[in-house]
């Protein structure tokens, strides 16, 4: 009786009960289960308001400008397209929140911590992102696209519905992901995967990789500007946290050494 404590702080600090091989495989075909479940759940309520997603995808569209169905199956295969993107969307906390579930009792204390203000933070900033998109880079990009078209001489009126919201939804949740950069690149420096010496070295060669991945998402040189400006600020702030967090260490390992040798002196 006496060592439940004991052995309830060491499971506190360095993880959960070991569970055997078979356990943990049905404990994950759970976690498969409900993920898909939700994701399905999440498509159907999309499905049903499709005529209102498609209108809040359409108001970005410059005016003037009139989207079209040119096959018999368009209208039905981007249906399918935007309910799967919008079940992602709304499937994404509760699919959080069961990954976090089975992955958290592995966890360390310490972990554990980081890892839920990840999730919380990375929420946040894929929002962010997201919004950024819709109410900013998309009205740029197709203006911009626009402006192109007529600048070759083959102005058009018209766009095919299946491209656009094609791109328009690959644009809102790439702009949404790109923003979880800072929540990967401090989550690895808070568990010491990478110090901030790595991370200011590597400054460049990151943002030649930022360069390339607004490049990939983005249609046109004025759109990428605009998603690597963000993108860059983000990893500059990223950079000038994890220095924060290193004096933060240095100072509290500097006291720790300062407590030790006094006590040293003392006896």
């Amino acid at each position: 009786m006496a060592q439940e404590p004991e052995e309830s702080s060491f499971e506190e600090e360095e993880g959960g009960p070991v569970k055997p091989f078979l356990d943990h495989l049905e404990d994950l075909r759970w976690v498969l289960i409900k993920c898909l479940s939700a994701l399905v759940l999440g498509m159907v309520i999309c499905m049903v308001a499709t005529p209102q997603i498609v209108a809040f995808l359409k108001r970005p569209l410059p005016l003037g400008m009139e989207l079209v169905f040119l096959g018999p199956m368009d209208a039905f295969w981007i249906s399918l397209k935007i309910s799967l993107f919008g079940g992602i969307v709304l499937a994404l906390p509760y699919i959080l929140y069961v990954i976090g579930s089975f992955v958290l009792p592995a966890l360390k204390k310490k972990e554990k911590k980081y890892f839920l203000r990840a999730i919380s933070v990375g929420a946040l900033l894929f929002l962010g992102g997201a919004a950024l998109c819709y109410f900013v880079m998309l009205k740029i990009s197709l203006k911009a696209l626009v402006a192109y078209s007529a600048w070759m001489q083959v102005p058009s009126t018209v766009w095919r519905a299946t491209d656009y919201f094609s791109f328009v939804c690959w644009f809102i949740i790439g702009m949404g992901l790109s923003f979880e950069m800072p929540v990967v690149i401090l989550t690895l420096v808070k568990l010491g995967v990478i110090e901030h010496r790595t991370l200011v070295r590597s400054r460049k060669y990151v943002f030649v990789i930022n360069l390339v991945l607004c490049a990939f998402i983005t249609p046109d040189p004025v759109t990428t500007i605009f998603m690597v400006i963000p993108m860059t600020l983000l990893l500059e702030g990223s950079i000038l946290i994890s220095a924060y967090w290193e004096r933060q260490k240095k100072a509290e390992e500097a006291a720790l050494l300062a407590s030790e040798e006094g006590q040293k002196v003392s006896d």
